[in-house]
């Protein structure tokens, strides 16, 4: 799935994984009761923590029901969480709001089949209906989309003023100016996140954790939206699109310093949450210590290579070159198991499809 957090198997372990597919599933199917087929594909991981977020904090442990078979669970039923629960309901709403929110910008842009001129129109209006599904799902649990929608116009504003950018070659690391210049450009991304991991600690009846959760939001913006920055700097150079850190002059250097400080502060923000004693607070931490630091690692590693064609794969004595081929490896290696009669389970069975995406796996599997 896309989104921030992409979990492997390899390092959660197999109850964690089927705990975190239960979420997964269940924000997909809410989101198909919610808006239709479509909005399935607003799924995205980075939901599934605001769904986490509320049963972490939760005695009770979350309604479990049936799903039917999916092809990405190799046409397998299971049993998911709830398309009613109220921490499924928010997951719901913000991945709404944050759908429409791209389609926006990718019209805005001229960017992708929404920025197309014989689509851009139906895909403005398309998001309309998408912040409004949004809106209608949010108010079920008492959470008004209004500020991320003001966050989205703050953020086109922002980018609108800063067309006119400085290069960021020759930027110095550790520039205070360039990183205040920088969190201000993100900061309405930082405040939309906020609102909505703050909304978690009233669902679950935990006033006390309110302020810390907004300001695990805050960092937890902060880090997508710069990772997705240092990841589209070179197609966004080429394609002439804005993008925060060109806009600071900020380096990616600079930009990886400020992402493990986010890092360190989220940890520190998750120590201090008050949780109940559960798988789902376990996950949660796995979430967004280990599997946050992964990415972060995965994506300073890919903007540092050569695009592709070598790949670094970390190992017990450092990191090696590792020739292209990946594929082809992973293909025979589910050829091989087909042969000796073991069937896949899943998108991510021994990890072969999670280490397409990161490139750098350290879970231990041998794909």
């Amino acid at each position: 799935m896309f989104g921030l957090i992409q979990p492997c198997r390899g390092r959660l372990g197999a109850t964690a994984h089927e705990l975190w597919s239960a979420h997964l599933c269940g924000l997909c199917l809410a989101l198909r009761d919610t808006a239709g087929q479509p909005a399935r594909l607003a799924t995205t991981g980075d939901g599934v923590v605001l769904s986490l977020l509320v049963a972490a904090q939760r005695p009770t442990a979350t309604v479990r029901r049936g799903a039917g078979p999916c092809p990405l669970r190799s046409m397998r039923t299971a049993r998911v969480v709830a398309a009613d629960d109220p921490g499924i309901t928010l997951a719901a709403s913000a991945s709404l709001a944050a759908a429409a929110a791209r389609i926006h910008d990718h019209a805005r842009d001229g960017d992708g089949l929404a920025g197309t001129r014989l689509l851009r129109a139906g895909a403005t209006r398309a998001a309309g209906a998408v912040d409004r599904a949004a809106d209608r799902t949010g108010r079920r649990v008492g959470f008004d989309t209004a500020e991320l929608v003001e966050s989205v116009h703050r953020q086109f504003a922002l980018e609108t003023a800063t067309r006119r950018c400085p290069e960021a070659d020759g930027a110095a690391d550790g520039n205070t100016e360039r990183a205040g210049a920088l969190l201000a450009l993100i900061a309405p991304t930082e405040d939309a996140a906020a609102a909505a991991f703050r909304h978690c600690a009233e669902l679950a009846g935990r006033p006390e954790n309110t302020g810390t959760l907004a300001e695990a939001g805050r960092l937890f913006g902060r880090l997508t939206h710069l990772l997705d920055a240092v990841t589209d700097r070179a197609a966004d150079g080429q394609a002439g699109r804005w993008n925060p850190l060109t806009a600071s002059g900020t380096t990616d250097a600079a930009a990886r310093s400020l992402c493990l400080d986010a890092l360190t502060g989220l940890r520190l923000a998750v120590d201090e949450l008050t949780l109940a004693p559960s798988a789902d607070a376990a996950l949660l931490r796995a979430l967004l210590v280990d599997e946050l630091a992964h990415t972060v690692t995965r994506t300073f590693a890919g903007a540092g290579g050569a695009g592709g064609a070598t790949t670094a794969r970390a190992t017990g004595t450092g990191t090696a070159p590792v020739e292209g081929g990946g594929w082809w490896r992973r293909r025979r290696a589910r050829r091989q198991a087909r042969r000796r009669g073991r069937r896949q389970e899943s998108w991510c069975e021994r990890c072969g499809d999670c280490c397409e995406a990161c490139e750098v796996c350290d879970c231990g599997c041998d794909c």
